[in-house]
């Protein structure tokens, strides 16, 4: 406890030396509680916090940024974009990047190659050497990703969202992409469906390959029969038009569920309960302004990129590089686009003006 009749300074003008006063404690054990608070006692700990917040402490973050040479900064190289079209899940990761740093003190400087540019590692040597950052958040990592063995040989901290190759550090969050695909195929075999498809992308991507993957295995578990589709509406359409049609069809992403509401219409059937039941991936907004509303699966943004920031600070205050990835499972958020299966007679089908494109 500090001792009886300790200096309490006026809110607003105090210093680093009042808070230990008032805490009874040293000015290192505070500047620890601030800057390495897993080297200080809970109990020490949670008195110095308390203390700081009666007495309206407020850290100067330049002066501490000059002597440890910390910026507080933390890179995110984003993938490529089209501003006149852009990816809504990486805008939502990008919210929830900048809200889990500004909770721990730090700040986000969002880069990227210059358009056009062959080697992504040129914009990532500019900003290391320009002593911006403290550490790089990098994003759509594929197996063996260049820009990973780049910053590992530049020895800056840094966190992947998405995994890395299993030569390469472990420094990846990930959501369990095979295990979100499993539980669609259960989702749809409790609503009855015998006969599933799937629409994936391209196979290059791991994230991509994962959750087809899941879509088999999961599909053989139950012993469901599964067909899988690759490419745009009219490869959904010719399993539609197949001798046993699919009576759900699952895909990679919202994008592609939208392409399969979009065949379904065009073979004059219709989506959701007494037609073909729909699924994507992401939660993207796009889901709720559909109609029937897609099911999807939604990734935990903000939990990813708080286990993002935390694993990436610990190696700036020198824990060491973590020794294996993180997989945090997503949520299946269930709308009007799934339902039970409908006799081949009963699909209802739909007005041909109402078969074409939804955008």
């Amino acid at each position: 406890m500090p001792p009886e009749g300790a200096h309490r300074p006026r809110r607003g003008a105090t210093t680093i030396e009042d808070v230990a006063r008032a805490a009874g404690v040293s000015r290192q054990t505070v500047s620890n509680a601030l800057n390495a608070p897993h080297r200080v006692r809970p109990e020490t700990l949670e008195r110095v916090t308390a203390m700081i917040r009666e007495l309206g402490y407020q850290p100067d973050q330049s002066a501490r940024s000059l002597r440890s040479g910390a910026r507080r900064t933390i890179g995110y190289l984003a993938p490529a974009d089209d501003p006149h079209d852009p990816n809504p899940l990486m805008a939502g990761f990008l919210e929830a990047l900048v809200d889990a740093a500004g909770e721990q003190g730090w700040r986000v400087l969002l880069f990227r190659p210059a358009r056009g540019a062959a080697d992504p590692t040129a914009a990532i040597d500019e900003l290391v050497a320009a002593r911006q950052v403290d550490g790089l958040v990098l994003a759509d990592v594929l197996a063996e990703d260049a820009r990973v063995e780049h910053v590992v040989r530049l020895g800056v901290p840094f966190v992947t969202f998405g995994r890395t190759g299993p030569a390469q550090p472990q420094h990846w969050v990930d959501i369990a992409n095979d295990a979100a695909t499993a539980a669609v195929v259960r989702h749809l075999a409790a609503l009855g469906h015998r006969r599933i498809g799937y629409l994936g992308g391209s196979e290059d991507l791991p994230w991509m390959a994962a959750r087809r993957a899941g879509f088999l295995a999961e599909s053989r578990r139950l012993g469901l029969a599964a067909v899988t589709a690759a490419g745009p509406e009219a490869a959904v359409r010719e399993l539609l038009r197949g001798p046993e049609p699919p009576t759900a069809v699952a895909a990679g992403s919202d994008l592609l569920a939208l392409d399969v509401y979009e065949a379904v219409r065009a073979e004059g059937l219709a989506v959701g309960p007494r037609g073909i039941a729909v699924t994507g991936f992401h939660d993207t907004p796009l889901c709720r302004h559909l109609h029937p509303a897609l099911t999807s699966v939604r990734l935990p943004l903000g939990t990813i990129a708080a286990a993002l920031v935390e694993r990436l600070l610990d190696q700036v205050r020198g824990a060491g590089p973590p020794p294996a990835g993180v997989e945090l499972a997503a949520e299946l958020v269930v709308r009007g686009s799934t339902a039970g299966p409908a006799e081949p007679r009963a699909l209802t089908a739909v007005p041909a003006e109402g078969a074409r494109r939804l955008r």
